[in-house]
């Protein structure tokens, strides 16, 4: 059973870093080697809303936008007091997964599509990393 630590980086400018806590990332074990792209997401994506709706923070750090919240500087201020739904943030997270709102590299290389399979290794480190459109003009 591998466990792979979770990291958020971004290109171009600062964003909420849902898996920094502590500095450390967020711990994630997977019951086999070989899973898809879109069982990363999910697994994160769960992890992240189960951690925030037993605890309720003031800010939720998570990889999408929930509905109804404000961005800030902490994450994401929810409007009114409420479990946020782990299901609507996975299918944000893929839909934002295929529109290239972010990449996922697994030890360094670059995952593919959603269905695309990757190999997990004790150890290994899998980067969100967010891409910041450009402002011009």
């Amino acid at each position: 059973m591998p466990t792979v630590t979770i990291r958020d980086e971004s290109l171009g400018a600062a964003m909420p870093r849902a898996t920094d806590q502590a500095g450390g990332g967020l711990v994630l074990d997977f019951l086999t080697e070989r899973v898809t792209v879109r069982e990363v997401i999910r697994a994160r994506v769960y992890q992240e809303v189960d951690d925030y709706n037993r605890r309720r923070p003031e800010h939720f750090q998570g990889l999408v936008e929930p509905t109804d919240a404000e961005r800030t500087l902490n994450g994401f201020k929810l409007k009114t007091g409420r479990e946020i739904d782990w299901k609507r943030q996975f299918e944000a997270a893929c839909e934002a997964y295929a529109r290239n709102a972010f990449l996922i590299l697994v030890d360094d290389k670059q995952a593919g599509p959603l269905d695309q399979q990757v190999t997990l290794r004790a150890g290994s480190e899998v980067t969100f990393l967010r891409m910041v459109p450009l402002v011009g003009g």
